[in-house]
This record gives structure tokens, sequence and C-alpha cells, in this order.
């Protein structure tokens, strides 16, 4: 009797020892974890993501361990937590394949906070990024929260990824009016302009005769920052200095002939 009280006393002891070492240990190697995340440049929310991951599965394996040593049979827990497991998964297919998007937004990184994207039918600034979803805010201060699975799933724009863009622009005008007229008119506002890149070339040429007017394709080049205010700043000047130099802008319409029968 006293050999079976020692001998479970010796293994409750080495079981306590197994859970006191393998925290220290665990907590170690989290540490080494997130500091090699850290030199390889891992997104911050990432890093404390798998470190909380890391910790819980590094301690699940510590605490079998420990109740493997008090005779405790490891084998069926581990199949009963695997079951749970595999029930939890399925029950959070959403969660899950929001999760691994989010992961893979934080890693390759095609867009960061601050930039302007349209992505998963969304058109906004991004400000916050994180692992099951992305905040954005739209043009007229809407918050919106898109999950990441609908955002990696499909088509994203970044208006941001890069320093400059061009703004495409089409004006017609009447048969009637004098083509090249307009043409330099063009020219000169948009050339004229204090935030329209030189480098690359501002393009204004006419692009084609179509039913009721001839159409310029107008294309300058501006600083990201700047497409949306000169864009609006452009068209404005440009129909103002049309109407000033009698050139007119012709809408659809449509000429009826009535053949009246004696």
């Amino acid at each position: 009797m006293e050999s079976v009280l020692g001998s479970f006393l010796m293994n409750v002891l080495t079981a306590i020892l197994i859970v006191v070492v393998g925290r220290i240990v665990v907590k170690w190697l989290v540490k080494l974890i997130r500091k090699l995340m850290v030199r390889w440049n891992v997104d911050p929310i990432l890093i404390n993501f798998l470190s909380s991951i890391s910790n819980a599965l590094l301690l699940l394996f510590v605490f079998i361990a420990a109740l493997d040593q008090l005779g405790v049979n490891t084998t069926s827990l581990i199949a009963v937590l695997g079951a749970a497991g595999l029930a939890v998964g399925l029950a959070m297919k959403d969660s899950l394949q929001n999760f691994s998007a989010g992961v893979m937004l934080v890693i390759f990184r095609p867009f960061k906070v601050g930039d302007f994207i349209e992505a998963g039918g969304v058109m906004g600034i991004v400000e916050k990024i994180s692992i099951f979803s992305t905040i954005m805010r739209t043009g007229d201060n809407r918050e919106v929260i898109v999950p990441n699975g609908r955002i990696y799933g499909g088509t994203i724009t970044n208006f941001s990824a890069r320093d400059t863009r061009r703004i495409d622009m089409v004006f017609g005008i009447s048969y009637g009016d004098d083509l090249l007229k307009a043409k330099n008119i063009i020219k000169d506002i948009v050339t004229g302009h204090e935030k329209v890149l030189q480098d690359p070339e501002p393009v204004v040429r006419v692009a084609e005769l179509a039913d009721s007017s001839v159409n310029f394709d107008v294309r300058p080049w501006v600083n990201a920052d700047d497409f949306w205010p000169v864009r609006a700043e452009l068209i404005e000047q440009i129909k103002l200095a049309f109407d000033a130099n009698g050139i007119t802008i012709p809408f659809p319409q449509m000429d009826v002939h009535v053949n009246k029968s004696e």
C-alpha cells in the first residue's frame, strides 16, 4: 500500500514538475517565435495572433504530458479533442475562411491602412486591418466592416498603390464648332494647371466622330492625392472656357421629319 501511495505521489510530483518546467519552456519558445517574426518584419497583428495560438497549443501538449504521467488515457483525450476541433471547425467554417484570408492579407499586403481601395463590393479608405475583417471609411464618412473572405476572394483595386494616376475624361463639341480652337483651349487649360504633371505629357486628341458630337479624349497625369480635386477643376474650367468662346457641348437629340400626304 505504501509503495503504491509512494508511486502515486511520485507521479503527481513529476506531473507538477512537467507543468512548471513546461510552462517555462513554452514561455521561452513563444518569446523566440515573436523575436523571429519581428526580425522577418511580420505584421504586429499576425505576430500577436500566432504567438497566442502557439502558446495555447504548446501548453496543451504540456498538460497532456502531465496527465499521461498521472496515468490518464491521453489517447482517448486526444481523440475527443480532435473530434471537438473538427466539429468547431465545421461550425465556424466562414470564420475560418475569414481568418485565413486575413492572414494572407497581412502577409502579402495588397493594401495598407490609409489606402483608398475598392474591394468586397465597397470603395473607401482602409482604417483597420484585423484577422477576421477590414474596416473601411467611405466617401460619405460611413464605416463599413467587410469580412476578409469577401475581400481576398475577389478583385482588389488599390487606387493608392502608385504615386501618380491618369485622369480619363471625354469632352464633346458640336460638328459646327471650330475643332482646332476647341482642342487648343483644352490643351491650354490642362497644361496650365499647376497640379497636372508634364511627364508623362497630357494627351488631348480627337477620339470619335459620334452621332451628335466630335469627342476628345483628355488624359492628364496627376499625383494620386490630387486626382479628384484636379478632375473637378478641369471639368469646370473647360466648360467655362467653351462657354466663353462660343463652343457648344451638344446633348443627344433626334430630328423627326413628318411627311404629309396631300
